[in-house]
């Protein structure tokens, strides 16, 4: 059992440490220390519902609705896009309008509402989640699934939480003019990235 755990663990930790939206917002808030802890919590929230789904037997419902899966695509490249541009649009301040903003608390159900867009409407986490550890878990004994998806809920919930405290713990550092223009050319860089790759995908290409 504790083999099908360290799987679910290690697979779990190799669909969620590539850089993704989620990542870079979590590490943007951390930076910040602007609810932080929160945003790791839903973030391992939401793939807590999305793992147990896909290992019980969601990927076979995913995948007969391609419908679905293009609303999603192209709701997602729309949301990464404008993202994208208000973290370029945030780099180019000068550095007392950047202090002011990073300085601004955020409000909290703007956070909310931004973290479940970044990983609701991106269909890599559906492909990483259901199809990926649902398929691999999916084909395992019913006494062992529940092992596999412990060790992946394990992965997600100490990666979340260890980027969110380590940012914070070097936020005097990030939180700085020159590391904020740093951090904010990144995300968007990552958005538009993504929303790049989810535009070919919906295509077809």
């Amino acid at each position: 059992m504790f083999t099908i755990y360290l799987q679910g663990a290690l697979l779990g930790a190799a669909m969620i440490l590539p850089l993704g939206p989620q990542n870079a917002f979590v590490l943007q808030q951390g930076s910040r220390k602007q609810y932080h802890i929160m945003s790791a919590f839903l973030c391992s929230l939401s793939d807590t519902f999305l793992i147990v789904a896909g290992v019980f037997g969601g990927s076979a419902l995913l995948g007969q609705s391609e419908i679905l899966m293009q609303l999603i695509t192209w709701a997602g490249v729309v949301f990464l896009i404008w993202y994208g541009y208000g973290a370029f649009r945030t780099a180019m301040y000068s550095d007392d309008v950047i202090i002011q903003a990073e300085n601004k608390v955020a409000n909290r159900w703007r956070v909310i509402v931004t973290l479940f867009a970044v990983t609701w409407l991106n269909p890599h986490v559906y492909l990483d989640t259901f199809v990926v550890l649902g398929s691999v878990g999916g084909q395992l004994d019913s006494q062992l699934r529940p092992w596999f998806t412990a060790g992946a809920l394990t992965a997600s919930f100490v990666w979340f939480f260890a980027l969110a405290m380590l940012a914070a713990w070097f936020s005097p550092i990030l939180n700085k003019p020159r590391s904020q223009r740093i951090i904010n050319l990144f995300v968007g860089l990552i958005m538009w990235f993504i929303a790049f790759q989810l535009a070919k995908q919906g295509l077809g290409y």
